[in-house]
This record gives structure tokens, sequence and C-alpha cells, in this order.
């Protein structure tokens, strides 16, 4: 009886301890957490997971080298996540998942505070654009930005209104577009999909970018941020519309916008087009800054001081990063700049009518060794076309490439060739690393971009004596403009000091132009390809004999000061300066061009680039450039 007894005490003192652990647990999760209370739990359980573990805490050395492994291994993704290293950020994701799982119970109680998912009036666009984004990149990758886009036609020129009521053309995404395709495509969000979009708002928040964070990795071709809107300082304008970063939509189509912020600016550049998405914002000026000190941080390039003002770097996954600050520009803003990984083809990016001969005539200049620059503005494609060319220039010759930023990734596109790529440093100029690569067997130089004067007055002496040939972006809009460009940065370094001399160095240098363009639609063209060729440069000293005749020089005696003999020699140098200034140094003419949305043959090669281009091409490439050049004078446009 007594054994019962105790027996049942040790049974009733069970299940009061059961009972009270159960109430503590349930009291250590509370009914409806709030983002800070996540971000917070999320920030101490990686602390503590990434601080040093205790020896004493392990029951032998094994046990603790995996731990310290691992900790270790989560401080690294910590540090990379944010660099553009997929990867590294999904594994800090996953571990957020980990730790918020338990938080978070199938009860709609538990989602009001954080994202209402089965209330849809209650969304933010935000909410709404996340959701959108998941479930779209659970099908199409790292193509549902574009699958988004394209369905929904986000890419679509708007009227939208100006803060003084005046009517504008633009690109942009408010609100009422993402309700709307929120609308049509109804989304059931399962219980498991919540936390990983939960997960990926704690995410930007606590180590990623904000707003863009999920956008960046996409395929787009960029993004930015703190381009537009009013600065923190600026005082607001008194007009009839709010401020804010909301937008509405009337019946009509106008839209009517707020006054943003420069930290509710947000703008994807897709397909040519730079797209402000004004649904997004940064919520504060605190939060912009900490993603322009954040975006650029990839292989430590440095502080982004006042002194400095900005920074160019590329990141892990080859994108190109500017960040820039105060008092260098008027607010916090970044630049993220993105560029095909995927080999690029010429039959790809040249497409419209008539591209058969375009194609086929930049893969003879590549053969043919011609010293070409790819000019065009900013976003015509320049980059893109200069990895497209490296295709066409035969493989056993080493290219040497000089960039700002590492842009272009030539050896990952082709990793069997001689390519070797450098850029500029803190303490290595352009200059100095173009002096460099004339010690490094290098048969063809790529110029990424010729932006300052040494590198350009550099490119003219490398064109001459350091290379086969050369290849180079510029932003020149018209051939006159590059050479003029060209003749001044020699000018400028004091390599030239007579305007006319320089001149004849760049035009013996240039061969070929290739100018991108691109319209109001975005769509990306070559406008024209053009050929330069130097003219016949007569002697001056015997110009000015002819001119003035050697009978009147020896006339010029000081004993023999006749009048008419003074009259004639002031004659002939005034004739024979006229010529030095009035004659040109080069002819130019186009030779294929952009009409009508049709590429459409003008003018032929010049013969003097024909054999020239012969004389640097293969046996078969030869009997193909001349049956090319045969079939292409049949076509020439009177």
């Amino acid at each position: 009886m007594l054994v019962g007894v105790v027996f049942l005490l040790i049974l009733w003192m069970l299940y009061r301890l059961r009972l009270k652990q159960k109430s503590n647990q349930e009291a250590a999760v509370p009914s409806a957490l709030t983002w800070e209370e996540l971000d917070q739990i999320v920030r101490d359980q990686l602390q503590k997971w990434t601080a040093d573990p205790f020896l004493d805490h392990f029951s032998n050395d094994e046990m603790y080298r995996r731990e310290l492994l691992r900790r270790t291994m989560i401080r690294q993704s910590l540090r990379s996540c944010h660099s553009g290293d997929r990867l590294q950020k999904e594994y800090v994701k996953d571990i957020i998942v980990e730790i918020i799982r338990p938080l978070l119970k199938p009860s709609k109680d538990y989602w009001e505070m954080l994202v209402p998912f089965d209330d849809p009036i209650q969304l933010s666009a935000k909410d709404k654009f996340d959701i959108l984004l998941y479930l779209y990149f659970q099908r199409y990758g790292l193509e549902a930005m574009h699958e988004i886009v394209q369905r929904y036609g986000w890419d679509q020129i708007k009227t939208q209104r100006d803060i003084e009521g005046e009517e504008e053309l633009g690109y942009v995404v408010d609100e009422h577009d993402v309700s709307q395709a929120y609308r049509q495509e109804r989304p059931v969000v399962k219980h498991e999909e919540r936390i990983r979009i939960i997960a990926q708002r704690i995410y930007e928040r606590y180590k990623g970018l904000s707003v863009i964070d999920e956008l960046r990795d996409l395929r787009i071709e960029g993004v930015s941020g703190g381009v537009n809107g009013l600065i923190q300082s600026a005082p607001l304008m008194s007009t009839g519309i709010a401020t804010g970063s909301s937008h509405s939509a009337s019946r009509s189509g106008i839209h009517t916008s707020k006054i943003p912020r420069s930290y509710d600016s947000v703008w994807m550049f897709y397909q040519g087009k730079s797209i402000r998405l004004g649904f997004l914002s940064f919520e504060s000026e605190r939060e912009l800054k900490r993603v322009c000190q954040t975006i650029y941080k990839h292989g430590a390039p440095g502080p982004l001081t006042e002194v400095d003002g900005y920074r160019v770097n590329d990141m892990k996954d080859g994108s190109r990063v500017v960040v820039m600050r105060p008092p260098f520009s008027e607010s916090w803003a970044f630049f993220v700049r993105k560029f095909e990984r995927e080999q690029p083809s010429l039959s790809h990016l040249i497409s419209a009518d008539g591209s058969a001969d375009v194609i086929r005539l930049l893969q003879f200049l590549m053969k043919g060794a011609r010293i070409t620059a790819v000019t065009g503005a900013q976003g015509s494609g320049k980059t893109t076309l200069l990895m497209a060319l490296v295709q066409s220039i035969y493989a056993f010759y080493p290219l040497r490439v000089q960039e700002q930023a590492f842009e272009l990734h030539l050896r990952q596109l082709y990793p069997n060739r001689n390519i070797l790529t450098l850029r500029e440093t803190e303490n290595i100029s352009g200059q100095s690393g173009l002096d460099v690569q004339k010690k490094t067997d290098g048969v063809v130089h790529i110029l990424g971009e010729v932006a300052t004067d040494p590198v350009a007055a550099w490119m003219i002496q490398m064109a001459q004596v350091a290379s086969l040939f050369t290849v180079f972006t510029h932003h020149a809009k018209t051939f006159p403009d590059l050479i003029g460009a060209l003749r001044n940065s020699l000018l400028k370094t004091g390599m030239f000091h007579n305007e006319r001399i320089a001149e004849q160095q760049v035009v013996q240098v240039i061969h070929f132009n290739i100018h991108l363009s691109r319209n109001a639609n975005g769509m990306r063209y070559i406008e024209r390809i053009t050929e330069c060729v130097p003219s016949e440069m007569t002697n001056g000293n015997q110009t000015f004999n002819r001119q003035l005749g050697k009978e009147d020089i020896h006339q010029q005696d000081v004993s023999t000061s006749s009048s008419n003999s003074w009259m004639d020699y002031r004659s002939a140098a005034i004739q024979y300066y006229d010529d030095q200034a009035n004659s040109s140094s080069h002819t130019y003419k186009n030779i294929i061009e952009f009409q009508n949305d049709r590429y459409v043959w003008v003018n032929e090669i010049s013969d003097v680039h024909i054999q020239a281009m012969l004389s640097q091409m293969t046996d078969y490439d030869q009997e193909l450039f001349r049956e090319w050049i045969a079939s292409g004078r049949e076509n020439v446009v009177a």
C-alpha cells in the first residue's frame, strides 16, 4: 500500500514538472513577435554561435576543433555574404531559418505583426513584392525578375506627374503595379515558405543590402540607389503634393507621385532602361548609408571617407560597384552594374536586318588586327560588345587587359587563352599598369575604358610600338570628337605641343570606330562603323619652298632688301600657315550605318586597310575576306 502511494506521488510530481516546463517554453515564445524582437533574437544567437568556444565544455579535442571550425565558417560567411557571394548568403539565411523556425507557429496571430499573409489588404507593396519575387525565384531562378517584368509590362513607358503637377514620361513601377500583379497571381504561401520570406527580410536588415538585396543577385543589368529625391538637408517645396514614398494611381493611367527623399530612391537597370521602383524605400538616410558602406567591401578596398569621396570596386560575382558620399556627392548613392557572365556572341547582340554584314565586318576587323575604338554613351553596351569581339581575335595571340575595375572577366569567358588583366589600385596607377604590360609578351592590348589623359596618351604610344593592335572603349559621341579628345589628351600630358602634329599621331593610330547607341525604348544597336585613313602629308619645308621659290629665298639677302621680294615672302608665308591650319590630316567615312531599323552598307573599305588586313590574316581567312569584300561592293548604297 505504501509503495503504491509513493509511486502515485512520484507520477504526480513528474506530471507537475512537465506542465511547468511546457508553460516555461510557451512563456519563452510570445504569442506575437515584432520585427525588432526577431532581429534581436537572431543577433544574440549568431553572436553566441560566433564567439570562441570554451575548451572545458567539450569532452575531447576533436569535438572542440569541429565546433571551432563551424564557428569560424559562420564568421567568414557573415563577413562575405553581402559581397555578391550567393552561396555564403544562402548559408547565413539557412542559419537564420533554423533560429526562427521554433519561434513562428502556423497561426494567423503570429503573422499579423510581421507579414499578414492571410490578409492581402493589409500587405504593403514591399510585402507583396517579396512574396512574388520568392515564388518566381522558386520557378525561374535568377531569371525571376525578368519573368515578372515581361509578364506585367513593368518596362513600359508610363505617364506620371512631377512635383509641379506637369505630366512627364518615364519608366516607373509603383504600388498600383505591384498590387495589380499580386491580385492576378493570387499566391498561396505555405508555412515553410513564409519562414523563408521572413528569414530573407531579417537577413537584409541585418547583414544584407536592405531592399535591393535579393534584386541585386538576379539577372538584371544593374541597380542603384540614392539618385533621386530630396536630400536630407533640403527644405520641402511648398507644393500641393504631400511628401513620402508611396504612390497612387488614377483610372486614366496618370500616376501622381509624392515627393520622395533620397532614401526612397531605388532604380533598376533592365535591358537598357532605367526603371524607378517607386514602391521600394530604404526608409531612412541611416539605412541608405549602411548599404553604401557595405556594398563595396569585397576584397577590403579601404574605408570610404570624406577625403576620398567615392570608391570603385567589383563584387564577388563580377559586378562593378561605385559608391559616393557627401561632400563629394550631394547624397549617399551607389551604382551596381552587372555584365553578362556567359560568353556573349555577336549574333546574339546584333540582330536587326542586315546584321550579317555587320558581324562579318567586326570579325574581319579583329582578324585583320585593326586598332578599333568602341564608343557610345553609358549603358549602350560597349563592354558587352568588347567581350564578344575577343572571340574573333586569333586564339594564339596573348591578350593583355587594363581596367579601372575588373569588368570584362575575359579569362572566365575564354579560359584556354593567354590573358592577363591588370587594374588600378590605390598605390598603382593605370599608367604604371600600362608600363608593366610592355614587359609581359602581350600581342593584343585591350583597354576597358580610355577615361583619363595619361591613359589616352599611353594608348597612342602602345598602339604604335608596343602591340600588334589595340581595342579600347571611349565615350566620344562622333568620330571627330574621338580624334579631338585623344589629340587634346596628348597635348595636356605634354607629349606634344603642336596641335596638328598631335592630331596626326592620333589618326595614324585609329583605324576603325564602332559607335553604339540606344533609343528611347532601350534598344541597343550599332549606329555606324567608321573608317579613318590618314591623308598624305606634304613636307612643310617643301611646300614653303614651292610657294616661295628658291630664287626668292636667295634674294632675301640683307644687302638687297627690295619691297617686291618682301611682299612675295610675306604672301608665301601667309599661304603656308593657312594651308597648315586648314588642311585636314585625315579622311573618314562610314562603312555601315543603321538606317530605318536596318544596317546598310554605305561605303567601301579603303584599299589601304584591305591590304593591311589581308597581311595579318591566315590563308583561309584571306580567301573568305576577299569573297566577302567582292560581294559587299555590290551592296553599297549609291
